[in-house]
C-alpha cells in the first residue's frame, strides 16, 4: 500500500499524527489543553520537533494556527448563534498550571487526581469577584453516568469563591452520532463501545454484573452523565452551597458536516406520561425527534430536523434493547427510518439549563441519578439558567458538586420523557455559607434545592422530599411506585409556608393568603419517579425592603 502511494509508513503515521493535532488546535473544545498535551496525546515525544514538522506541513506555527482558528470560530458562533462566550472566557496560556491539590499545593493531590488543568480567567467584574477561573472538561475521566455518592473521588479542588467552567454531556447524544459525538474527542471517550472495550462500563446504580435485568452494567438505574464532582474546601455537613450560574453555551458539533452547528435529541420514552394514553398505532412505540438549535432569528430557538420510531438494538455487548433501557447504547441507523419534515413551520423558544445539579447523598452506596430529592439532583426545571443560584444543604465533607443532564428546551412537566437533550457548557461560580454564619438568610433552614433568579424565588416540593429516609432498603424501587402530583404539591405549600414565615416574617393566615392570591404553582416534571411541584415567589411582592436581592 506505501509503495504504490510513494511513502512510507513512517511518513504516513507523522502524516496522520499532524492531521490529528491540526483539527484538535482548531477545535474551541479542546483549548484547555496546552499545544504540548495536544502533541503528546497524538504520539509527538517532542514538542519543538512537532512544532517544525507542523510549519513544514502547514506554513505556520502551531500557536498561530490556534489563534487563526480561534477568531474564525468566535466569528461562525457569532454569526449562528449569536450567543457571547462565558464571562472571563479566553484561551488559556500553553503552559497551564496543573491542578490543586486539597491541600492547597499546585500538584495534584488524592482529591483532585482526575481533575482538569484549571483555566486562568481575567478578574471577573467587581459584582462577581472571585478567585482561580478553573476548566472542568467532561471526559471518561471526569463523569460519573447515572448515579450519585459520597464514595465518588472527586476530579476537581475549589475554594469558595472560585468559578468553574464545567462541560457536560447528554446521555442521548447516540440517537445521533454524526452530529453529537464524531469527531468530540470528549464525547468520543464517553461513549466508546465497542465488543473489546466500553469506556465508561458502569451506567447507573444497579449491579455491575447486570444480574436483574442483564441490560449492561449498572443496569440502567440512572441515566445522566454527571461531569464531576467538584470538591468545595472547607464545606461541611450543615453549610450551605451557593452553585451561580453565570454563564451558559451549546457544545457544537465537532463534526465539520455541521461545523458551527449544535443539536439535540427529544426521547417520547416508555417511562413518559403519554406512554399508555397513545391514540394512533402502533402502540406502543418509542420517538426520537432530532432537534437542531440555532438563533438566527433573534432569540434562541430550536426546530426538529427528523425524527424515527425506536427499534430493537443490539449494543456492542451482544444485549438487545427493544427498548430505550439503557443509555448511551449505539443506534444502528440502518435500522432506523428518518422521516423528515416533522413539525414544520414550529419554531420553539430555547431555555438552555442543567436539570442536573446536586451535592452528594448523606446516604451510602449509589443513589440512582432519576428522582431528585433533598440533595438536588435531577430538577428538571428549565429555571436553572443563566442567571439563576441554586443554594444546596450540604451533606457530606466538600459538598461533592455534580452538574449534568443538559437541556436547550423542556416545558413544564417534561411529558414524554425527556427535553431537548442538548450537551452544553456552563461557567459556575461556587460560593460556601458555613452553617455558623448562617442567621436570617433565605437559605439559611434549607433542606430542598432553593433556586433564585433576579426576579423570583422558585421552591420545589417532591412527592417524597426524603425518600431514601422515608423508603429505607425499599427506596429504590418504592419511589417509582407511589409518587403522585397530590403529594408533591402538599411539599411545594408546606415549603412555601415556611420560606414566607420564616425567610419574609410573615404569619401563618398571612401566608396561605398570599399562596393562593400571588404564588404561583407549577408542574416541574411527571417523569422523574420523584414526582416535582414547584413555587414561584416573585420579588416584587414586597415593597418594604424584606424582598432579597439577586445574588451577586
Amino acid at each position: 500500500m506505501f509503495e504504490a502511494s510513494g511513502q512510507t509508513f513512517s511518513a504516513h503515521l507523522r502524516q496522520r499524527r499532524l492531521e490529528r493535532c491540526h483539527a484538535d488546535l482548531g477545535n474551541r473544545l479542546y483549548g484547555h489543553l496546552s499545544i504540548s498535551d495536544i502533541c503528546y496525546r497524538w504520539g509527538f515525544n517532542d514538542s519543538a520537533h512537532f512544532s517544525r514538522a507542523f510549519r513544514e506541513q502547514y506554513e505556520v506555527s502551531p500557536r498561530q494556527h490556534r489563534q487563526q482558528a480561534n477568531e474564525a470560530s468566535q466569528q461562525t458562533l457569532r454569526r449562528t448563534l449569536q450567543r457571547g462566550w462565558p464571562t472571563g472566557y479566553h484561551e488559556p496560556a500553553d503552559d497551564a498550571a496543573p491542578p490543586r491539590g486539597p491541600d492547597g499545593s499546585d500538584a495534584p493531590g488524592p482529591v483532585a487526581a482526575r481533575a482538569a488543568a484549571p483555566l486562568s480567567a481575567p478578574v471577573p467584574p467587581p459584582e462577581r469577584r472571585a478567585g482561580r477561573h478553573h476548566h472542568l472538561p467532561a471526559n471518561d475521566k471526569t463523569i460519573h453516568w447515572g448515579y450519585f455518592s459520597r464514595a465518588i473521588p472527586p476530579v476537581l479542588t475549589v475554594d469558595s469563591g472560585d468559578i468553574v467552567t464545567i462541560e457536560t454531556l447528554t446521555q442521548h447524544a447516540y440517537d445521533d452520532h454524526d452530529r453529537m459525538i464524531k469527531g468530540d474527542s470528549g464525547a468520543e471517550s464517553v461513549f466508546h463501545w465497542t465488543a473489546e472495550r466500553k469506556n465508561v462500563d458502569r451506567r447507573g446504580a444497579g449491579p455491575v454484573d447486570a444480574s436483574i435485568f442483564g441490560r449492561g452494567s449498572g443496569e440502567g438505574f440512572g441515566v445522566h452523565i454527571c461531569t464531576g464532582p467538584v470538591y468545595v474546601r472547607d464545606a461541611k455537613p450543615g453549610d450551605v452551597l451557593e452553585v451561580r450560574i453565570l454563564d451558559l453555551l451549546p457544545r457544537l458539533s465537532a463534526n465539520a458536516k455541521y461545523e458551527g452547528r449544535t443539536f439535540g435529541s427529544n426521547a417520547a420514552a416508555w417511562w413518559g406520561f403519554h406512554y399508555d394514553e397513545l391514540l394512533t398505532e402502533p402502540k406502543p412505540r418509542e420517538v426520537v425527534t432530532i432537534y437542531e438549535i440555532d438563533c438566527n432569528q433573534g432569540g434562541g430557538c430550536a426546530h426538529a430536523v427528523y425524527n424515527f420510531r425506536w427499534t430493537p438494538q443490539r449494543d456492542p455487548s451482544g444485549v438487545l434493547h427493544p427498548t430505550i433501557d439503557y443509555p448511551g447504547v449505539p443506534v444502528d441507523r440502518a435500522s432506523i427510518v428518518e422521516n423528515h419534515g416533522v413539525l414544520k413551520n414550529v419554531r420553539i423558544p430555547t431555555r438552555p439549563h442543567f436539570g442536573v445539579i446536586a451535592v452528594a447523598p448523606v446516604e451510602t452506596g449509589l443513589v440512582d441519578s432519576v428522582p431528585p430529592a433533598y440533595f438536588g439532583g435531577n430538577i428538571d426545571n428549565w429555571r436553572v439558567a443563566k442567571g439563576a443560584t441554586v443554594y444546596l444543604r450540604v451533606g457530606v465533607d466538600g459538598g461533592l458538586l455534580s452538574v449534568g443532564d443538559p437541556h436547550a428546551s423542556q416545558g413544564d412537566s417534561e411529558l414524554c420523557g425527556t427535553a431537548i437533550e442538548c450537551s452544553l457548557t456552563g461557567v459556575f461560580q461556587i460560593v460556601l455559607h458555613k452553617a455558623e454564619d448562617l442567621k436570617d438568610e433565605p437559605y439559611a433552614d434549607l433542606n430542598y434545592p432553593l433556586v433564585e433568579t433576579p426576579e423570583e424565588w422558585v421552591l420545589h416540593g417532591f412527592s417524597h422530599p426524603d425518600y431514601l429516609r422515608e423508603f429505607g432498603d425499599k427506596a429504590r424501587s418504592a419511589i417509582y411506585e407511589k409518587s403522585s402530583l397530590d403529594l408533591a404539591m402538599r411539599d411545594a405549600f408546606r415549603k412555601t409556608r415556611r420560606f414566607l414565615m420564616t425567610a419574609k416574617g410573615l404569619s401563618e393566615d398571612e401566608a396561605i393568603s398570599l399562596m393562593s392570591v400571588a404564588v404561583d404553582f407549577g408542574v416541574t416534571q411527571v417523569v422523574d419517579g420523584n414526582w416535582g411541584v414547584h413555587a414561584i415567589i416573585r420579588k416584587s411582592l414586597f415593597t418594604d425592603g424584606t424582598a432579597a436581592p439577586a445574588s451577586g
